[in-house]
Order: structure tokens, then C-alpha cells, then sequence
């Protein structure tokens, strides 16, 4: 009663040798599949039937046995594809891509999976990281076991399609006529994350923006324990706006065909999001671990196990191919016994067996595209023609980044800005302001607003070759969003092995200190959401004459060697004229063109002055401050320098120990908060350096930003700096 793989195993092969077919279960058949494809297809599903079976009978030899058993229905959708059609794939999608693989061609399927299975270091998408669903050939960006969060860059990359035709991206990885895929459960279509990804395409399609997008639903009506009520998926999308509604059963191989069919033909000539509900069961429990018969009774088992889509497989087989029972039969143990010799196989092959090796494919492979040659000086005036009085005039933090993102554009025809309020408003600070203008709306557009889908378009946008600037409008707003840098852009070349990126820079106003807005959701002090991701880069210019530099060098990154970088602009700065004096223009600096600006690389840090007595550590606004307390602080006898860390994650340890080797204290200025912020970590580096001794820290309060004068209460100060730096030298 207890071993369902077994009882389903044995179940097919005794009801296929007796012909004991279930019935027809769909009507919308009106044309038959030719019997090559029938035999083609039974192939790839019984593969992935069989791989199954040998994940949970392999007692602790393979890994992760979430199985595709019941879905082998979406081979369909693979045989209604180009192998050009990018597809971002559901966890029970193993039949899909198997047969993308084999229609690819030159790819070893059954080898590959097994290695996968195995976790293996020789598995050819992660390199034994993970059991993945992916394939670096026929582009399949590997996938884990999401909720999800794989929708919005599945709509970021259908929007991209249009974008590179539209521009006639001569870099475009995809075809301009292709469509996407993006395959999910029917419970994850309850998750906030898909609701955004369903609504931001139809958001697009409804203005008539092309969005070729192929939404599959494969409904088995249960997600772990939890039923799906009865008709909720088909209430809830057939009849939305923009959105096309088809279904078919992916039981039956002939309707599983028509409805891919009609789905990716009408994506690719309309241009138009689909919603394909195919109707999957879902067999042998959730996972390995899962004991269906705690939440399930023994009928519902069977009645699911009664409808296996490979019952219906043989059936077909039977009559349109041709076969017999005991035909079907023997190609099945045919199937069993070319598993099993390339399982055993797998799980000879290494395994990772360090961590430098488990770690080497956090970063992605450096340099896989060309530096990108800076325009003649001609296009380069012809643009900044209604500009040039005031890039004659020194320019202030916003200002400095606006010019910055115009060259940029310039130079990277590829790059686009975007997020809420950033075209013709030019963002809340004005910071794009006049972008649209100069370049466009296909590359400086403003979004709904959800920041889920901003970050989900950058990381779409990215496998299709653009370099996406995306702006995320206050850094507390990131918090609902975070996973689309966590989950997906940050660890896609840690499971590809290295093979897919995510070029992308992402500017977030943030920081403390700004006087206009109040409260925590526009004064957010904490970092430590991004300082903790393995991989991508954080980087936070304090002044204008670091800026341009720092954010040239972040697209290059991306561009370059497909970083995730995070561009902290600090909101307080960004339109401060004075450092000491009114009217000093301290706090400005003249902007500098590209071919004459000095290279800021990452870990490079800034310092001013050269002291020996005390060193300051700090950066963004803390830079700033400390700044203004170095004159009183020098007046007083300290002898200092002050060090601009520049580039927050990660941080270059032996840099950092070196800067202030000569130094006798160290102060650490930090504006995040005391818990979970930049100090830490530097009071950590000084402790295991030797220098622990040496090193003080001020910080801001574990305290969300209060409204008006009392975010001063709980935030460091020119005053509590002085204070603290004259106490680490006394």
C-alpha cells in the first residue's frame, strides 16, 4: 500500500500487456499525431518516468527527488517549440526537456539528467550544485524548486523580444520572432509573485506592447497537501484581459499537442500573452520525503494513479502506431534497462569534493563580451548640445549620475533605463530627467508599479543581451522584491555553472539623512538585505566627482563580465552644494567626460589626507560627515585620514587592513544600523588582522528612521563623530 512507486510501475506494465486502456478523457481532438511523433514523444515520457523510479529507489544515492511523474504531458509543449524559444521551466518538467534536448540535437539527454540526478560534478548545466532543469544549448535557464519567482523574468524577456526588434539589436541572443515559456503549478498561481508577472503582461499586451509569452499552467490539482479548489484556475484566467485563455489535457498526447500548438502559434503571430491550462495528475507525492496517505486517502491515490498519462501514452501508441501491448511493454523495459546502465554510470562519475570548487561558479565567467568602444566626440556633443552650459558648472551628486547614464547610454546601445516614474518625470530627484528625451522611449521607459516585475524585466531583459539599469525608487521598496536579486539574478551562475548571467546594474535611492520625506520607508539604513547575497556587487558613490567613474565601471562590470550590481545612491547627497560654508561648493565637483575620467575599480577605495593618528572608515553619507568633522577634528591635533570604502559588497579585506596599516586608531563611521551592518564585518576584518585593539565604531541606533528632527536622535552626527573619533585617540 505504501510503495506507490512500485504499485504504479507494476500497474503499467500488467494493464498495458492486457490492453486494459483508460478511456479517451478529451473531446477537442480533431486531429491525430503521426505515429512517428507519437513513438518520439512516448520516448521522452517514459524516460522521465524512469528517472523517477530511480531517484526514489536510489536509497540516498541521488538527491532532491522531486519528480515529473504525471506531467510527462509537457513533452507536447517542447515538440510545439523551437529549441530558440527560451523556456523557464515548472520543477515537473523533465519530459519538456528532454525532448527540447533531443530535438536540439548533439545533446545526450538521459546522460545528462542522470548526471544531474546524481549531482554530479560532471552534470552538464550546474555542475553538481543542484538538481536543475536547465540546458545552456537549447535555452533552458536552469530552474530550481521556485515558487514562482520565475514569472517575472519570463515577462521580462517576452518584452525584451520586442525591445531588440524594435531597436534593431544587433546583440540580441534570441531570435526577434520568437516567444517565451513560463510553466508553473496550479498552486503557484495564487503566489503574489505570479499575480504580478499575469498582470504586468497583460498591463503591456493591453497598451499593445508585444509580450510573446506562453503562461503554462500544469494543473494537478494540489500543491503538497493543500487541494486546489475545484475550476478555480479556469474561473480565475479564462477570461481576463489580454490574456488568451486555452486548455487541453496533458494526459492525452494528441489534445496535449493541439493546445501547445494553438498557444505558441498564436504568442508568435500575435504577439500576445497565453494562458495554457493543461490538466496534469501528480503521482508518487509531492517529493521523496512526502507520505501522500497522511493527507490523501487510498481512493484519491488510485483514482490519480488510474489516469497516468503513460496509460493514455500506450493507448495512443496502441492505436494510431500501431503497437502492441506487449510492444509498449518491451520498449518500456527497454527504457528501464538504459537508465539503469547510465544511472550507475552517474553515480560513478566525482562529485565537488571542495568548497573552492562548490564556489567557483558564484561569479560569473570574466570578460565573455568586449569592452564596448566609446562614440566619436561629434555624436557625443550632438547629444549634449542643450547640456552644455551646465556641464561647464560643477555639478552636484544627481547631476553627476545624469550625465553619467547619458554617456553610458550612449556608448551601450544595449542599456536601458527604466522603473516608476524615470521618463518623463526624470524620478523623484530628477536624476533621469531628460533621459526619454535624448534616447528614447523603447530605452528609458517608466513601469507599473510593482517592484517584483522592475527587477523580474531586468533579469529577463538580461538573457536576451541587454545590460538593464533598473531604478528602484526608494531601497525600502526593495524588501517586496528582494527575491528576484537573491533567488534568481544572484544565483543563476552559481547553477549554471558559469554558462548563463544576469548583466544588470540596479540604482536604488536610499540611505538616511534626507529632509524632504520621513519615516523608515524613505530614510530605510539597512544594507544588510544585499551585503549578504553571494556574488553581486554593491557599490555606493558618496560625492560627485566618484560617481560618474564608479557607475561607468558597474556597467562595464556588467557588460563585460555579466555582474549583478547594486548602485546605493545616497538620497541625502544628492543635490548638496556645500561641505563646511554655505555656498563653499565643496560638495560639487566638475563632471568629467569618459575618455578623460581616471578608471574607479572595484575595491578601489578613496581617501583624503594622510594622517597617522586616527582613521576614519565610512562611506556614503558617513564620508560626508566626517568630512565636515576633519577640519575641527585637525584644529584639535588629530592627525587623520579619512577612508571612503566606495565599493560595500564585497569588501576587499587586505585592501581595507592595508589603508590604514600605519594608522595607530581606527574609527568606523557607519550611518546602517549597529546590527547587521557594514561595521560589523569591518570590526570582524580588524579582529582577525590583528587590529581589533585598535578599532572603535559609531553607528546608527537598532532603530527604524523616525519622522522630522528625531531621526538626528538615532542616526551619527558631525557632533558625534568628533566626539567618538576624539575618544578612540584619547
Amino acid at each position: 500500500m505504501f510503495d506507490r512507486p512500485t504499485i504504479l510501475d507494476e500497474a503499467f506494465s500488467r494493464r498495458v500487456a492486457a490492453h486494459d486502456f483508460p478511456e479517451p478523457r478529451s473531446s477537442q481532438v480533431t486531429k491525430l499525431a503521426p505515429p512517428h511523433i507519437v513513438v518520439d514523444l512516448f520516448d521522452s515520457q517514459i524516460m522521465s518516468r524512469h528517472l523517477d523510479l530511480w531517484a526514489r529507489r536510489s536509497k540516498g544515492k541521488t538527491f532532491y527527488s522531486i519528480g515529473s511523474s504525471g506531467h510527462e504531458g509537457t513533452a507536447a509543449m517542447a515538440a510545439a517549440t523551437r529549441s530558440t524559444d527560451m523556456a523557464f521551466l515548472h520543477y515537473r518538467d523533465a519530459a519538456f526537456l528532454i525532448q527540447r534536448k533531443k530535438q536540439a540535437g548533439g545533446l545526450t539527454p538521459l546522460h545528462d539528467m542522470a548526471l544531474s540526478f546524481a549531482a554530479s560534478a560532471d552534470d552538464p548545466i550546474s555542475g553538481g550544485r543542484h538538481k536543475v532543469l536547465g540546458c545552456a544549448h537549447s535555452f533552458v535557464p536552469p530552474q530550481t524548486s521556485t515558487i514562482a519567482s520565475h514569472l517575472p523574468k519570463a515577462v521580462g524577456a517576452a518584452h525584451s523580444l520586442g525591445m531588440a526588434q524594435r531597436l534593431q539589436l544587433a546583440d540580441a541572443v534570441l531570435p526577434h520572432d520568437a516567444i517565451i515559456l513560463c510553466s508553473f503549478g496550479d498552486a503557484s498561481a495564487n503566489h503574489s509573485t505570479s499575480q504580478g508577472a499575469f498582470n504586468a503582461a497583460t498591463w503591456a499586451a493591453y497598451q499593445h506592447l508585444p509580450m510573446p509569452i506562453v503562461f503554462m499552467c500544469e494543473d494537478n490539482g494540489i500543491g503538497i497537501s493543500v487541494r486546489t479548489p475545484g475550476g478555480w484556475i479556469a474561473a480565475n484566467f479564462a477570461h481576463r484581459p489580454a490574456l488568451h485563455y486555452i486548455s487541453c489535457d496533458g494526459a492525452d498526447m494528441n489534445d496535449a499537442l493541439r493546445g501547445c500548438a494553438e498557444a505558441v502559434t498564436y504568442a508568435r503571430t500575435r504577439r500576445k500573452p497565453v494562458f495554457l491550462h493543461m490538466q496534469t495528475v501528480r503521482l508518487m507525492g509531492h517529493a521523496g520525503a512526502d507520505v501522500e496517505l497522511s493527507y490523501a486517502s487510498i481512493a484519491q491515490i488510485e483514482a490519480a494513479e488510474a489516469e497516468d498519462p503513460l496509460l493514455h501514452s500506450a493507448r495512443i501508441l496502441h492505436e494510431q502506431a500501431g503497437m502492441s501491448g506487449a510492444e509498449i511493454v518491451a520498449r518500456y523495459e527497454d527504457m528501464r534497462a538504459r537508465v539503469d546502465r547510465v544511472a550507475q554510470d552517474a553515480l560513478a562519475k566525482p562529485r565537488l569534493v571542495t568548497a573552492a570548487e562548490v564556489m567557483a561558479s558564484i561569479e560569473p565567467t570574466k570578460s565573455a563580451q568586449p569592452p564596448q568602444p566609446l562614440p566619436d566626440a561629434a555624436k557625443r556633443d550632438a547629444l549634449f548640445t542643450k547640456d552644455a552650459r551646465n556641464l561647464a558648472k560643477p555639478a552636484t551628486l544627481a547631476k553627476s549620475i545624469n550625465f553619467a547614464l547619458a554617456d553610458i547610454m550612449l556608448q551601450y546601445p544595449h542599456v536601458a533605463v527604466f522603473g516608476e516614474d524615470v521618463a518623463r518625470k526624470g524620478g523623484v530627484y530628477g536624476v533621469t530627467q531628460g533621459l526619454q528625451e535624448k534616447f528614447g522611449a523603447a530605452r528609458v521607459f517608466d513601469t507599473l508599479l510593482d517592484e517584483q516585475t522592475i527587477l523580474g524585466l531586468a533579469v529577463g531583459m538580461g538573457h536576451n543581451g541587454f545590460v538593464p539599469i533598473p531604478e528602484i525608487q526608494f531601497l525600502a521598496y526593495l524588501h517586496n522584491a528582494e527575491d528576484q536579486i537573491r533567488g534568481e539574478a544572484a544565483t543563476l551562475s552559481f547553477f549554471s555553472n558559469q554558462q548563463y548571467r544576469n548583466p544588470m546594474v540596479i540604482r536604488i535611492a536610499g540611505l538616511p539623512y534626507q529632509k524632504g520625506f520621513g519615516g523608515h520607508f524613505h530614510n530605510d539604513n539597512s544594507l544588510a538585505v544585499l551585503t549578504d547575497i553571494p556574488g553581486i556587487i554593491v557599490a555606493c558613490p558618496s560625492s560627485a566627482a566618484d560617481a560618474p567613474a564608479m557607475l561607468r565601471e558597474c556597467v562595464r562590470l556588467a557588460h563585460e563580465d555579466g555582474r549583478v550590481v547594486v548602485f546605493i545612491e545616497p538620497i541625502a547627497l544628492y543635490h548638496t552644494t556645500d561641505l563646511q560654508q554655505p555656498d563653499d561648493s565643496g560638495w560639487t565637483a566638475p563632471y568629467v567626460a569618459p575618455d578623460q575620467d581616471k578608471m574607479i575599480a572595484l575595491g578601489a577605495l578613496g581617501q583624503f589626507d594622510k594622517g597617522t593618528e586616527l582613521a576614519i572608515i565610512t562611506y556614503g553619507n558617513g564620508y560626508f560627515l566626517s568630512r565636515q568633522a576633519a577640519d575641527e577634528l585637525k584644529a584639535g591635533g588629530i592627525d587623520l585620514r579619512i577612508i571612503d570604502l566606495r565599493w560595500l559588497h564585497p569588501l576587499k579585506a587586505a585592501a581595507i587592513v592595508a589603508a590604514v596599516a600605519d594608522c595607530r586608531k581606527i574609527l568606523i563611521v557607519d550611518e546602517c544600523r549597529k546590527s547587521g551592518s557594514l561595521s560589523e564585518k569591518l570590526m570582524t576584518i580588524f579582529t582577525e588582522a590583528g587590529r581589533g585593539d585598535a578599532v572603535s565604531r559609531i553607528t546608527a541606533e537598532d532603530c527604524f528612521i523616525p519622522l522630522g528632527p528625531a531621526a538626528e536622535l538615532v542616526l551619527p552626527s558631525k557632533a558625534s563623530i568628533i566626539e567618538a573619533a576624539r575618544a578612540a585617540v584619547a
